[in-house]
């Protein structure tokens, strides 16, 4: 049974970080692009970061520069570092396990507030 647990949202002021986890079982992460989406309310689901089974990372423009996407192989678990965060990244973070040739699989979500 695979299964995505992720951690580590919160509530935090304007300005400040959190590191999200994405604890994988079931699957080798290695062999998956894992990625991070978030949901706010009201809005649609929007990719946020990737990275390749290769280590390749791409980035949502509003992001590029605050958030780090990253993976410990050994451990099968993905991170997210998210920084100078800002009210507007107020979401809903899901973690998700992608292959083209496998069945794709989702966490349930850590919720990330940002308020002061």
């Amino acid at each position: 049974q695979v299964q995505l647990v992720e951690s580590g949202g919160g509530l935090v002021q304007p300005g400040g970080s959190l590191r999200l986890s994405c604890a994988a079982s079931g699957i080798r992460i290695s062999e998956y692009t894992m990625a991070w989406y978030r949901q706010a309310p009201g809005k649609q689901r929007e990719l946020v970061a990737a990275i390749t089974s290769g280590g390749r990372t791409n980035y949502a423009d509003s992001v590029k520069g605050r958030f780090t996407i990253s993976k410990d192989n050994i451990k099968n678990i993905v991170y997210l570092s998210v920084n100078s965060l800002q009210p507007e990244d107020t979401a809903v973070y899901y973690c998700n396990a992608d292959h083209i040739y496998k069945n794709a699989y989702w966490g349930q979500g850590t919720q990330v507030t940002v308020s002061s």
